[in-house]
């Protein structure tokens, strides 16, 4: 089912994001303060519940078509990338050792 694409981490790993990502960090506050399952509300009659492969949580795809692809590129260029990285891969909500979504 679409909505348990959402849930599901199987990285041992995603502890990490408690260390790495301040508190204060923009894209944590986003992620309290936003409800996103409004999402897989207006996109479920889109997927088939029956069969099929897993596709690219559909939270995760608004998210990253509505964060500026330019800054993701400048982030993953600049000096402190893994920092920036990992706040990504936390609002995006990817397991830590998953690779940055490429933003071509």
């Amino acid at each position: 089912m679409i909505s348990n694409q959402e849930t599901l981490h199987f990285s041992p790993y995603m502890a990490i994001f408690a260390m790495v990502v301040p508190k204060d960090n923009m894209l944590r506050q986003i992620n309290k303060l936003v409800d996103f399952s409004f999402v897989l509300e207006e996109l479920k009659h889109k997927y088939c519940l029956e069969n099929g492969c897993n596709a690219v949580p559909p939270i995760r795809m608004f998210k990253y078509y509505y964060s500026n692809p330019s800054l993701i590129i400048q982030i993953s260029m600049s000096w402190n990338a893994p920092k920036n990285d990992m706040s990504f891969k936390y609002f995006l909500d990817m397991a830590p050792e998953y690779s940055m979504i490429d933003p071509s």
